[in-house]
């Protein structure tokens, strides 16, 4: 069986709260500190996505809220493809890969004309035939889906989408449960290996987007099976925001990022009955007398 190593995704979204500064600050300790792999941003068009009735609502929960209506609320939270730009020159300067989760088609031509390693398709917006199709047309990189909210006929159907574009061996499928956050008896792990046993053998990886609490359930995620491990990630688990309390701070990702390290290396097969270090303990332990 092939143990591949583990691919950690810090998921900054919009954590860095519509601050240039703040997600530059984001990047710096998820690659330093939290030596994690990739970082990831969250791009989105929202008069394209949103009806003109959600753009000019109240926010739902307008604790959380930078703008009067919805859409002020998100727009505040957006940043231009100028700045993606200025974010992807970070990312690389600190050897680090940046990412970023698209919505919808005018942000997936955006980002793609950055050329970032690849493109996430959140769970939202999985079932938005006309971006994939832009995107297995005119991207070459790899092509990120979650899973959350989303039926086994649709992600069977999403997986002959990318057949038919021959872009199956770019798709990384994960296993995802919508919420935050998501009580661990419904963050349902074994679905990876249904994701394995089905489409192992015609996508590229199986990953893992966790939005519960703490860090136990994505070690697991990863024995099972599933390499990439995408966790939301912020400073301050107290900031304003839907995202920051099922987030994890620098410490619990950093942990995380060690931890997965440590399942790696341990995940193999004696090479010889007797190990080096078993050695020098059965010379000394095994067939004493009395």
């Amino acid at each position: 069986m092939e143990i591949k190593k583990p691919y950690v995704i810090a998921e900054i979204g919009c954590n860095h709260k519509g601050n240039m500064e703040t997600a530059k600050e984001l990047i710096k300790v998820a690659k330093i500190f939290c030596n994690v792999d990739a970082v990831k941003f969250q791009k989105r068009h929202n008069k394209e996505l949103l009806t003109e009735e959600q753009y000019n609502a109240a926010h739902p929960n307008p604790i959380n809220s930078y703008g009067d209506t919805y859409g002020a609320h998100r727009e505040f939270l957006e940043f231009n493809v100028e700045q993606h730009q200025e974010l992807k020159t970070f990312c690389e300067d600190l050897d680090v890969v940046y990412s970023t989760s698209v919505w919808d088609v005018t942000s997936a031509k955006e980002i793609a004309s950055l050329n970032p390693e690849f493109i996430k398709i959140p769970s939202a917006c999985n079932n938005n035939i006309a971006m994939l199709d832009w995107l297995c047309k005119n991207y070459k990189g790899e092509i990120h889906i979650s899973t959350g909210m989303t039926t086994k006929d649709e992600i069977s159907d999403l997986v002959t989408l990318f057949k038919s574009h021959n872009r199956n061996k770019d798709l990384v499928l994960y296993n995802c449960t919508s919420g935050y956050p998501v009580p661990f008896k419904d963050v349902c792990l074994l679905d990876i290996n249904l994701l394995k046993e089905k489409y192992g053998n015609d996508v590229k990886h199986i990953g893992f987007s966790g939005h519960h609490l703490g860090i136990a359930v994505d070690v697991a995620a990863y024995t099972l099976g599933a390499n990439v491990i995408e966790r939301h990630y912020t400073l301050d688990r107290t900031w304003k925001g839907t995202d920051h309390s099922a987030s994890l701070e620098p410490m619990g990702l950093r942990k995380l990022s060690r931890d997965l390290t440590a399942v790696y290396d341990a995940l193999s097969y004696k090479p010889t009955d007797i190990l080096p270090i078993e050695q020098v303990q059965r010379d000394k332990l095994k067939n004493q007398k009395g």
